[in-house]
């Protein structure tokens, strides 16, 4: 696996800064849910299930919140959902931890619904500053560095209530909400490109029936039962250590876990193509059923997790790609709250199931349920996704720097066609970044003109290299040449075709045939695949 994909990706303008603000504003925002619990089940002194209402209402407006700020995003722009939320989080976090349970219970709904929608927003903002081909690679990365935060945020809020109690911790919080969204607010990244802005003042509004589909539902499905499976085995994983006497070790075993999430992600985002999210949700899904059946030392229990947990970051990040992909530039802020929405929804419907079953058969079995359900929701969700219609975002026209970096990806999976006549590449057959490139069938290349790496000038005409003009060509029968066209040096214009120099009449006077006999021409081998353009 080569570092080049990631090297190109950092190198593009406003990148490393977003992904760097996207990282340190998630750490105070995956926090709060532990936070929260600790609060109401330790400091109050009310115990767990009321932690959980707490917890659950602040998910359920988190849920219902995401979609909506990043619709008021896609039709106000950022900065005026970010001076919302930011202003409403430290109002919260500022007198949470003085609240009694009733008010607090209203207040972490409220704060739920008004949440910073930096996840959203920072993968919006990564497909409006990314090219296509690098998308995959960007979210990659994103996916890890959301990995990285919650292996500290959770850990640091129980460090910090342990050592500094609720009172400085949640106000810790708070700051740190409010100085998340003033970074995103100082930065403002664009959430469209350049050329998605144009197509859309060009096209107008995409209605949402055209991308709220069915389709679309069986993806959010998918994106659920990734979260399932996640959420189901971190509570298997724990419980199934405490049985066993190995509490103190139970940190270490999920960080280990979110390692192999880490590495997976690393491979994956430099690879050459992309999975299915269907096929890598479904893979961890079946990869996770054997976990229950080994026994003994926790250490082999976190060994048995190295399949499924390498497939974790991938994952999560093929869906949000495919979701950048089919949704048009101009609804992708609430597409992808409806992506965090999906995200929720899993991991809540999967931990009263797990602990069902944690509690009624043992956290053996917890593993299998799980992984069992993943690969059931997945199953039901693919016959709505194979009757999808194309991705919208596909008319979109592309920047020269987009096209550019999206050649090699396109030249992969679209080789050019032959036209009928040997050796002439088909301008139709030549990938989408290519189009305005390509040189149609019988133009010559006019000087100047820029051809892409892996095609060269054949005789006026424009061919994968190493597949050369044959030097006898001939017109279809009855076919005229047409003025102005440039004809390979080989061939003369005689009567009106196009016909080899050696079949041409031997002396004045002497009539073409209308027909002529014209030798067999040789097969031309199949065009090789134009090599991938590297990126500016």
């Amino acid at each position: 696996m080569a570092l080049d994909p990631y090297r190109r990706l950092l190198k593009i303008p406003g990148v490393p800064t977003l992904l760097l603000v996207g990282l340190l504003a998630r750490m105070p925002a995956t926090a709060t849910g532990m936070a929260l619990t600790l609060h109401v089940a330790e400091v109050l002194d009310l115990g767990y299930a009321k932690a959980g209402l707490v917890t659950m209402a602040s998910t359920i407006g988190m849920a219902i919140g995401s979609p909506l700020s990043g619709r008021l995003v896609d039709r106000h722009g950022l900065r005026p959902v970010l001076a919302v939320t930011t202003a409403a989080q430290a109002a919260f976090w500022s007198c949470a931890w003085a609240l009694p349970f009733p008010a607090l219970a209203a207040a972490a709904a409220l704060a739920g619904l008004l949440a910073l929608p930096v996840f959203s927003v920072t993968r919006q903002c990564l497909a409006a500053m990314v090219p296509v081909a690098q998308r995959r690679t960007g979210f990659t990365l994103d996916s890890m560095l959301v990995e990285l935060s919650y292996m500290t945020g959770p850990a640091l809020a129980v460090a910090g209530l342990t050592a500094l109690g609720s009172h400085v911790t949640m106000t810790i919080i708070g700051a740190g909400m409010t100085l998340a969204g003033i970074g995103l607010l100082t930065l403002n990244p664009p959430t469209r490109s350049p050329a998605e802005r144009e197509h859309e003042a060009q096209s107008g509004k995409v209605a949402r029936r055209e991308w709220l589909t069915p389709a679309f539902g069986g993806l959010m499905a998918t994106v659920a039962a990734a979260t399932f499976v996640l959420t189901a085995t971190e509570l298997s994983l724990v419980a199934t250590m405490t049985d066993a006497g190995d509490t103190e070790w139970v940190g270490l075993a999920v960080g280990i876990w979110c390692v192999y999430s880490l590495v997976g992600g690393f491979v994956y985002g430099g690879l050459s193509r992309g999975f299915s999210p269907f096929a890598l949700i479904a893979g961890m899904g079946l990869l996770t059923v054997p976990v229950g059946l080994v026994a003994g030392d926790w250490r082999w229990l976190v060994l048995a997790l190295l399949p499924a947990g390498l497939l974790c970051a991938p994952a999560l990040s093929s869906t949000v790609d495919v979701v950048s992909g089919r949704v048009p530039a101009a609804a992708r802020g609430e597409a992808m709250g409806l992506h965090g929405t999906a995200l929720l929804i899993g991991g809540a419907a999967s931990a009263p199931i797990a602990g069902a079953v944690i509690d009624g058969v043992g956290s053996s079995w917890a593993f299998t349920v799980a992984g069992l359900a993943g690969v059931a929701i997945v199953l039901a969700a693919l016959p709505l996704w194979r009757r999808r219609r194309p991705a919208l975002g596909d008319a979109v026209p592309m920047s020269p720097e987009t096209a550019s970096a999206d050649a090699g990806a396109s030249a992969a999976s679209d080789a050019p066609a032959v036209s009928d006549a040997p050796g002439v590449l088909r301008a139709s057959a030549v990938p989408p970044a290519l189009d305005s490139l390509a040189v149609p069938d019988g133009l010559g290349v006019s000087d100047g003109l820029a051809l892409p790496d892996g095609l060269a000038v054949s005789d006026g005409l424009a061919v994968p290299e190493g597949l050369a003009a044959p030097s006898v060509l001939a017109a279809p029968e009855g076919l005229a040449v047409p003025e102005g066209l440039v004809v390979p040096n080989d061939l003369l214009v005689q009567d009106g075709l196009l016909v080899p120099d050696d079949l041409a009449a031997a002396s004045e006077g002497l009539a073409a045939p209308t027909v002529p006999a014209v030798p067999a021409v040789p097969a031309v081998p199949e065009a090789p695949s134009v090599p991938a353009a590297p990126a500016p």
